[in-house]
């Protein structure tokens, strides 16, 4: 293998001639070896990053202060990388010091040494093309990597809206198939009134529903970016027009609604959007968290727990009770919730952070956000896939349960009154008698009635009888 020797303002540094970032790269990945977590493992980020530098070389053409020749070699390699090439040379740990100056070089080099190569130069022949001079022309990392951070999180609301879509129409098709079992609804743990398994899953469908619209209405805040601004906002080192080019051109070659920043001083320092998405994710990781504590109780047992419904048995459950199969898919989506939760605190904490003109700690932000968006699509996925396809109901026990519950007394209490009710409810408790055996035993309701009240049909919705007339 042959070297190369490149130069920086810390001196000389050689590095091998199959690697296609330069100095400042090689640097950052002796420096920062804290995840483990290159830029390539979010290949969102990578792909946003080229869109950006190949915009930026198209404005600056457009206001002739970069050649055709080096804008034509940057679009190529930037086209490249956004079809996937060299995405395992984009190398640095996503926490890093510096605000991103890493990660944005990494790109910066990357780009000149594949434009080097369309040009027929070999790497690091930067007086050719330079990652400074031309790649990064008109832009600061302060403004080029967090308008690339922006889209990337953008665009990995997607796969997080399709698996959200997806589990939707599942739970939704569940809540059809169990729309006619019978089943005891629980308020604290303890028995309450009536409902049907179908209501219970359409109740998980409608609340993760809720989150699509959430997701959406954020990514629109993330479309604000502050690219032209520079260094703080103020736009230094730019052409006047570079700002309404360069955005336009990234709009269209993005294919999402960029725009501007009312005012590119604070939309520099502001990690506002930011904390906007991340307390999403927290909020829909505790929803599918409560949706998964709600199936291990519901299929807890089988014979000396709520035993309602059937999860799919994905594995053996232990290395030494024969037999056990164990709820492992809500299970690790509880786990994945919690860590996402940890997330959204570490992103508060980085944003409270910022100083001045300036968020030093964005990098870990943006590793936060997009792995925890990486963490609930996979999640979604197999809760989807791997349990809620194939869960089945124990439809004769639920019936059984609502039929000896005390929580039944509810529905009659318009009807015989609170303190009849709470009467016949305590002696059922202690008898063991069912609630409908004590009341026809005293004559509270006469038995047609008492079958007319205790059905599906006038447990489950609200009252034709106003209330006042009922008793």
């Amino acid at each position: 293998m042959t070297n190369r020797i490149e130069h920086d303002l810390l001196g000389d540094e050689t590095l091998p001639d199959n690697a296609w970032y330069g100095i400042q790269t090689l640097r950052a990945l002796r420096n920062f070896n804290i995840t483990g977590v290159p830029i390539h493992h979010f290949y969102d980020l990578i792909n946003t990053l080229a869109m950006v530098k190949e915009a930026s070389a198209e404005a600056n053409h457009e206001l002739g202060i970069l050649s055709s020749k080096k804008t034509n070699a940057i679009r190529q390699a930037c086209m490249r990388i956004r079809e996937g090439e060299l995405h395992n040379q984009f190398v640095v740990d996503l926490i890093q010091g510096g605000a991103g100056t890493s990660t944005n070089m990494n790109a910066n080099e990357v780009i000149a040494n594949l434009s080097l190569s369309i040009m027929g130069h070999e790497k690091g022949e930067y007086q050719y093309l330079h990652p400074n001079n031309d790649v990064n022309k008109s832009q600061s990392t302060n403004d080029a990597y967090p308008t690339a951070a922006r889209l990337a999180i953008v665009l990995s609301t997607q796969t997080l809206i399709y698996a959200l879509s997806s589990i939707k129409k599942s739970l939704e098709k569940k809540s059809e198939e169990f729309s006619g079992i019978l089943k005891m609804g629980r308020t604290q743990l303890q028995d309450a009134v009536p409902m049907t398994l179908g209501q219970e899953f359409k109740a998980f469908a409608v609340t993760l529903g809720e989150d699509i619209q959430r997701i959406e209405e954020t990514s629109k805040l993330l479309c604000e970016v502050n690219l032209g601004g520079t260094a703080i906002g103020t736009g230094i080192n730019t052409h006047k027009d570079y700002a309404k080019s360069a955005i336009s051109h990234l709009a269209r070659i993005s294919s999402l609604p960029v725009v501007a920043a009312e005012h590119l001083i604070e939309a520099t320092s502001d990690m506002g959007a930011f904390v906007s998405m991340s307390s999403i994710q927290k909020r829909l990781a505790i929803k599918l968290s409560k949706i998964c504590n709600d199936l291990r109780l519901l299929s807890s047992g089988p014979r000396a727990g709520f035993n309602e419904i059937n999860l799919p048995a994905m594995q053996a459950g232990s290395s030494i009770m024969p037999g056990k199969v164990n709820p492992v898919i809500p299970e690790a989506v509880n786990q994945t919730a919690f860590q996402v939760i940890g997330h959204d605190l570490t992103v508060t904490m980085a944003a409270e952070a910022g100083q001045l003109q300036l968020n030093a700690m964005e990098p870990v932000i943006i590793y936060n956000i997009l792995n925890s968006m990486k963490m609930l699509s996979s999640a979604i996925y197999m809760l989807d896939h791997r349990c809620i396809r194939g869960i089945t109901a124990n439809k004769e026990h639920c019936h059984h349960q609502v039929k000896d519950s005390i929580g039944m007394i509810t529905a009659l209490v318009p009807y015989i009154g609170y303190d009849n009710a709470s009467r016949i409810a305590r002696n059922a408790l202690l008898s063991r008698s069912t609630v409908g055996e004590l009341i026809l035993k005293e004559s509270l309701l006469d038995a047609a009635t008492l079958d007319r009240l205790m059905s599906p049909q006038a447990m489950l919705n609200p009252m034709e009888t106003p209330y006042e007339a009922a008793i």
